[in-house]
C-alpha cells in the first residue's frame, strides 16, 4: 500500500554542508513535534500496525516507564501547537480523530496521535542505551534486536559509525539540554513503499540506490527535564522520486555522484 506524502516536509540535504555526518541542527523546542500532509494516512497505517503487530512495534524495559510519562505529558502539553484541541481527557487529531490518553500505556498512547515513532535512550555506565519505543514505520531495523542495547552496539551495521562517530555522538547526548532539542535528516531509497519495513541486523540489503521512491526520516533529539532521558524521535516522510522538487532532484544527482 502506497502513503506518500505530496513534497517532501524537510529536506536539509539539499544543502552540502548539511550532509556531513552527523549532521545535526538546533531546532526551536516549538518545532520537534510535525503534522504534514500525510497525517490521515499514516495514522491509519499506525492503528492497523499497532493492532496487528503490537510485539514487533512496541516494546518497552521497566526503567523506561518514568521516561515514558514523562515523553506523554511533553507530547500533550505541545498538541495545541500543531492543530490538537486538547479538552480534559481527550485529544481531537487534526484528523477529526478523538483519541483518550491512557496513562499506563503512553508509549501507546503516542502511536495514535502523531506521525513520528519515539525512541527512548538512557543512560546506563557511559553510553545511552535503548529502553523503549513505539516504532511503527522502521527503515530496515527492528525494536527486538535493538532494545536494551547501547548506542555503539546498535550501530553496529553502520560502517561510518566508528569509534570515534559513537564518542562524539555520546558527547552530544551528555552535553544536551531540554530547552534545545536537535535535528537531521536522512535521505533514502526505496523500491518497496511500504512504511512498515524491519529488516533483521545482518540481513542483505539493497544498496543499488536504484528505487523509485525517496523515503527521508526527520530524526530530533529531545532531553527531557525531569528523567534526563534522550528522546528520538522519526518523522518519516515518503514520495516518489519524480515528485521531488528540482532543487531536490539536484541534490540527489550530487549524492550520488558523489557515492
Amino acid at each position: 500500500m502506497e502513503i506518500l506524502n505530496t513534497a517532501l516536509p524537510f529536506a536539509p540535504w539539499v544543502h552540502p554542508a548539511k550532509r556531513r555526518l552527523p549532521g545535526v541542527m538546533p531546532l526551536k523546542r516549538a518545532d520537534w513535534l510535525l503534522v504534514d500532509d500525510a497525517y490521515a494516512a499514516q495514522m491509519r497505517e499506525r492503528a492497523r500496525l499497532l493492532a496487528a503487530h503490537r510485539a514487533e512495534v512496541l516494546a518497552a524495559l521497566p526503567e523506561a516507564e518514568a521516561a515514558a510519562a514523562e515523553l506523554l505529558d511533553e507530547v500533550l502539553r505541545d498538541l495545541p501547537l500543531h492543530g490538537f484541541t486538547v479538552t480534559g481527557a481527550q485529544v481531537q487529531r487534526p484528523d477529526g480523530v478523538t483519541v483518550t490518553p491512557d496513562p499506563a500505556r503512553p508509549l501507546w498512547t503516542l502511536g495514535h496521535l502523531l506521525q513520528a515513532d519515539f525512541c527512548i535512550l538512557q543512560k546506563q555506565g557511559d553510553e545511552h542505551v535503548l529502553t523503549g519505543a513505539v516504532l511503527c514505520f522502521p527503515s530496515s531495523w527492528t525494536l527486538r534486536e535493538k532494545l536494551g542495547k547501547p548506542l555503539m552496539r546498535i550501530h553496529l551495521p553502520v560502517d561510518s559509525y566508528d569509534s570515534g562517530m559513537g564518542a562524539r555522538v555520546q558527547r552530544m547526548f551528555d552535553l544536551m539540554r531540554p530547552e534545545q532539542p536537535l535535528w537531521r535528516a536522512n535521505l533514502l531509497r526505496y523500491t518497496n513503499p511500504a512504511l512498515f519495513q524491519p529488516r533483521a541486523e545482518f540481513a542483505p540489503k539493497d544498496k543499488s540506490g536504484a528505487g523509485d521512491y525517496i523515503r527521508s526520516e526527520r530524526q530530533c533529539l529531545l532531553k527531557l527535564p525531569r528523567t534526563k532521558a534522550v528522546i528520538f524521535s522519526i518523522h518519516t516522510a515518503q514520495l516518489r522520486r519524480a515528485d521531488l522538487s528540482a532543487a531536490q532532484q539536484q541534490a540527489l544527482a550530487e549524492i550520488d555522484r558523489s557515492a
